[in-house]
């Protein structure tokens, strides 16, 4: 390790399920791939669909850093349930969406989630309408494109929309964390990670680098204005969602606020992240670094106890401890997981910002209160854009209906 600097732990970055790579070696059948502007698709035909497109249902990636890996994507969605090959057996072709850039602009973004409509469109045989959505990130590109394409009076003939675990009233990155990567004294994947534009439009509080303030970052107020600007979801087609995350106001029972949940020695000593706390001046996270020599307090006022909330949940601090283990220094980890997309943000019912909201029980809200047409939560806390059972098959018995 270098005596004029702290070793660089900001190689990693923060992902959910469908983004981890397996350690074995990945099989993806056979399948047709398409080359879209700022992305790709790849196409897996239903079974008995031999001659071409008949019944298509678009899914769209994530959010991550980098260009889309859509083989792990793929195996992503086959672990834990069958969810393409489930699809495909009902006839269903599957067109797995993925971006050059996980982290652009979701305005960008969308422009490849319209020109894969566009292209399903023109190659399909009959008449069945499209199935159009996506996980996380995916869910909020591919509102944005159908919601323009019908303000451009563009017939995308979509039947339902669906999302699974996406923000939609904003996702939760704890800004101690957030701070930290600008924190490591290198340019790093992290820090790019935390400020880049994807990231931007959908945390619904940003650290900024470069003064040091917290709240809405001006990319997330822009998007929103131009969500609006297109009446904030498709109106023709059918929507509904899944949240990871629980409806009966439930949160992560072992994450209170205000306790440590992650400590750090050896290198980077003393750094303390705090679960999230209601209050003013509240301490979220102690930063220090030895080289070069440098100390920070991150303290918010007026948040809510997210970090508990419920919600589909991210193993942020078990990512950050693993990285800072192998680089050898020293981690107290407390809690691993914390609430990235509320249960309420996932269903459209509520916003995040007022703690009665966050925590509210959905079922004993009235089904007018989301933007949605129907919607499913999680029995139990999972992870974020975690393939169960439960939530899969509620869905598919709506997208092959």
């Amino acid at each position: 390790m270098s005596e004029t600097t702290e070793p660089n732990v900001g190689s990693f970055t923060l992902g959910g399920p469908l983004t981890a790579e397996p350690a074995g070696t990945i099989q993806v059948p056979e399948h047709e791939e398409w080359t879209l502007p700022n992305g790709f698709a790849w196409v897996f035909p239903g079974e008995g669909n031999h001659s071409g497109l008949v019944r298509p249902v678009i899914m769209a990636d994530g959010f991550n850093l980098g260009r889309s890996k859509l083989d792990v994507l793929y195996h992503g969605l086959e672990s834990g349930y069958a969810f393409i090959s489930e699809l495909r057996r009902r006839g269903r072709d599957v067109i797995l969406l993925g971006f050059n850039e996980r982290s652009a602009s979701i305005l960008d973004n969308a422009q490849t989630a319209q020109a894969a409509i566009m292209r399903a469109i023109s190659e399909q045989l009959g008449d069945a309408r499209l199935v159009v959505g996506g996980f996380s990130m995916g869910g909020i590109v591919t509102r944005y494109a159908l919601a323009k394409l019908e303000t451009q009076r563009m017939d995308h003939r979509t039947g339902l929309y669906f999302s699974y675990d996406s923000p939609h009233r904003g996702a939760s990155i704890p800004v101690g964390v957030q701070a930290f990567s600008h924190f490591i004294p290198f340019p790093n994947d992290f820090a790019k990670q935390m400020n880049s534009p994807a990231a931007r439009q959908m945390l619904w509080q940003h650290y900024d680098k470069d003064t040091g303030k917290i709240g809405t970052a001006p990319e997330r107020t822009e998007f929103l204005a131009a969500l609006d600007r297109v009446g904030g979801w498709p109106q023709i087609p059918m929507k509904i969602a899944v949240a990871n995350g629980r409806a009966d106001g439930v949160g992560l029972p072992d994450v209170k606020p205000g306790e440590v949940a992650l400590r750090i020695d050896r290198i980077y000593p003393g750094t303390t992240f705090y679960t999230q706390a209601q209050g003013n001046d509240v301490t979220a996270a102690y930063l220090n670094r030895r080289f070069p020599k440098a100390e920070k307090t991150i303290t918010t006022s007026g948040f809510p106890e997210v970090d508990g909330a419920p919600g589909g949940t991210l193993h942020t601090y078990k990512i950050l401890a693993d990285t800072m283990e192998k680089l050898g220094g020293k981690a107290d980890l407390r809690h691993e997981d914390v609430c990235f997309v509320p249960s309420v943000s996932a269903v459209a019912v509520r916003d995040i910002e007022k703690q009665d909201d966050l925590y509210v029980n959905i079922d004993e809200v009235s089904p007018e209160e989301s933007e949605l047409d129907d919607f499913r939560c999680s029995s139990t806390t999972t992870a974020h854009t975690a393939i169960t059972e439960e939530l899969c098959t509620w869905l598919i018995e709506r997208l092959v209906d």
